[in-house]
């Protein structure tokens, strides 16, 4: 698929504010309405805009402990894990990734407690060789990237 200039600043603005209307977006770019609900239908259909979503402020839901968990597998049993450790409503973010580690795991949790529960039970599984948790101290920039070109 072709990604032109009004496609990328498209998905800019959208990626800024997922709730700007069309006809308010079409104004922005200069583009009319039509033009605009085209491309976003063209955008979708493709994939390249998989859905729209709300920027949650979690402390303020009282899930302020955030952790970081790397996990390291044996027997070839990643996507099992994965498959797993997903489902746990406190994990946010689950990645394949290379080096000292097999996933990479993200998660929020109210207490510690919760936080504990969690990883005793992910280190119950016969294939997690070991864990390795950071505690998040502070989020200097959590976004998705806010401008493609």
């Amino acid at each position: 698929m072709k990604i032109d200039s009004i496609d990328e600043k498209i998905i800019n603005e959208l990626t800024k504010n997922s709730k700007i209307t069309v006809r308010e977006l079409g104004k922005k770019l200069g583009v009319s309405f039509v033009t605009a609900m085209k491309r976003i239908k063209r955008l979708e259909k493709e994939k390249v805009i998989e859905g729209y979503t709300a920027r949650i402020n979690y402390d303020k839901l009282g899930y302020d402990i955030h952790v970081i968990i790397d996990v390291r597998i044996s027997k070839g049993r990643l996507f099992e894990l994965e498959k797993r450790i997903a489902r746990h409503p406190n994990i946010h973010t689950v990645y394949d990734t290379t080096g000292d580690s097999d996933a990479l795991v993200i998660g929020r949790f109210r207490s510690t407690r919760s936080m504990d529960s969690m990883l005793k039970k992910l280190q119950t599984f016969d294939f997690v060789e070991r864990t390795n948790t950071k505690l998040i101290l502070n989020t200097v920039k959590e976004c998705k990237m806010t401008t493609v070109s």
